[in-house]
């Protein structure tokens, strides 16, 4: 078996032209298929099905069988959480009004959200997705009054480490138990060479007192380890520090901050150097208000998408849906391994490329994933892991070593997912190994999700093509990225339902 190459060109082939018609479903069938209120999450479209906030938050033990019908559709998904996240901070740190449309409603961003507004920025939400902040400029954020809680988000937390530092104040974080015990060193000392001061618990871990400087030195920094949030965290300390920041990354992560900082009106160079950017940043610019359209988050895509892929004669397009090129490392895998997905409308929308991608069932083959592919897709390898527990043949995922940080040992985890579904898998070193079956696994199996909503969502959706259904511990923390989950899937005609019923 060949190693994926690097690109996506081949996977964001512009749509078939001529016909219309459907290609003919592969032979491979399961035995479990028959044959073929206006709310305040954000919509991308209003004639768009997506996530309600209608429907409540599921929380507890959820069940995913396979569905009575192909699941069939056009749906939006939230929006961008990366993005989001930034709009938010972005605004706050901008003189005059923000208009933000589309943004994530996640638990996740609400928190960001706060922070900013605890941080003396004006937010207000004016409708569904649609957001107003009014900034205090660079240098201009106040003390908090109390503890800012960051909840399950370890990117609002990150990238918040480098706003403070550079401000004269002194604030503190703390998170749920899950972000309590995630990491932050990595951030924290770059920060501290710009004069910031940082006291936590052992190994840098929330709580997390920061005392600020006002006199910031700017950094000249290299990330050791590819990373958009140590990247982005040191960039937005510079903001408010004197001089030229300077960010090495030895490989190319999102660019989000780049496009938004550039959005914004800030002076931002970037240059490649091999395999990884430098990125420049001149400090204590002023940053003009600028309205944000954040497009379908693509790490919330994965999910729907690869339903399509593996349910027997589905078909779904999500439209709207950011296509940052430094984003796409799950759609080149699942190229490779010979999934239909075609992408319509291609177009810039907030200096981020959006288009409209449709993904229909088909048979897969086993893919090699270099580490190089690692930064373009770190949230989608559980998803890919149950994509490859369908295919044809023995995949490896490789260089995996910042999954055993996340949310919880997201490695760990996805292997043990599919242990429990009857999928032979090994985790050799940093590599995850999948036995794929070439067909349904045997699936039965009830998953710990370990308070992760990736893992809990890719779960649910091994269930709707697995032999028998599935059942995940804890669904109630999928609203943290993908607010009305649930809901927009049973939309599709997937089988989603709390355990005991149905």
């Amino acid at each position: 078996m060949p190693p994926c190459r690097s690109g996506v060109k081949s996977a964001l082939a512009p749509a078939r032209r001529g016909g219309g018609g459907r290609r003919p479903s592969p032979s491979r069938q399961c035995h479990r298929h028959g044959p073929v209120r206006r709310d305040n999450r954000p919509r991308m479209t209003r004639s768009l099905p997506t996530a309600a906030s209608s429907v409540p938050p599921v929380a507890g033990a959820l069940r995913a069988a396979a569905p009575a019908r192909p699941l069939a559709g056009r749906i939006a998904v939230p929006g961008d959480k990366s993005i989001s996240h930034r709009a938010l901070m972005f605004g706050a740190l901008a003189i005059g009004e923000t208009r933000i449309t589309g943004l994530l409603e996640g638990e996740d961003v609400l928190r960001t959200a706060a922070a900013m507004r605890a941080l003396g920025a004006e937010v207000t939400q004016d409708g569904p997705g649609a957001w107003r902040v009014s900034g205090r400029g660079v240098g201009g954020l106040v003390e908090p009054a109390d503890v800012l809680d960051m909840g399950n988000s370890g990117t609002a937390a990150r990238l918040l480490c480098g706003i403070l530092a550079t401000h004269p104040l002194f604030a503190v974080m703390t998170g749920d138990a899950s972000l309590r015990g995630r990491p932050m060193r990595r951030v924290t000392d770059p920060l501290s060479a710009a004069g910031a001061r940082f006291a936590g618990r052992e190994g840098g871990r929330l709580p997390l007192a920061v005392e600020g400087t006002g006199d910031a030195l700017a950094l000249d920094y290299r990330v050791p380890v590819p990373s958009a949030q140590v990247k982005s965290a040191v960039l937005l300390a510079g903001l408010n520090a004197r001089g030229i920041t300077r960010v090495e990354e030895p490989e190319a992560t999102r660019d989000h901050s780049e496009n938004m900082l550039r959005h914004f009106g800030a002076t931002v160079t970037v240059e490649t150097e091999g395999a990884g950017r430098v990125i420049t940043l001149a400090g204590q610019p002023e940053l003009r208000a600028a309205d944000v359209v954040v497009p379908g988050d693509p790490s919330s895509a994965a999910f729907p998408l690869v339903a399509a892929l593996l349910v027997p004669d589905a078909e779904i397009t999500i439209a709207g849906l950011g296509l940052n090129p430094l984003r796409t490392g799950l759609l080149t895998c699942l190229q490779e391994m010979g999934a239909d997905i075609a992408v319509a409308n291609a177009r810039m929308a907030g200096g981020e490329k959006v288009g409209d991608l449709t993904g229909r069932f088909g048979l897969l083959r086993a893919v090699d994933v270099p580490p190089a592919r690692a930064p373009s897709m770190i949230d989608e390898y559980p998803i890919l892991a149950v994509a490859a527990a369908f295919a044809s043949g023995t995949s490896r995922l490789r260089g995996l070593k910042d999954l055993r940080v996340k949310e919880s040992d997201r490695l760990a985890g996805t292997a043990a997912l599919l242990a429990a579904n009857g999928v032979r898998v090994e985790i050799d070193g940093d590599d995850l190994i999948v036995h794929g079956t070439g067909g349904p696994p045997a699936g039965g199996g009830l998953v710990a999700t370990h308070m992760d909503h990736r893992l809990a969502m890719s779960a649910l959706v091994l269930g709707l093509a697995a032999a028998a259904p599935v059942t995940v511990d804890d669904a109630g923390f999928i609203d943290t990225s993908f607010p009305g989950f649930v809901a927009l899937m049973n939309g599709l005609g997937a089988s989603l339902a709390p355990a005991g019923r149905g």
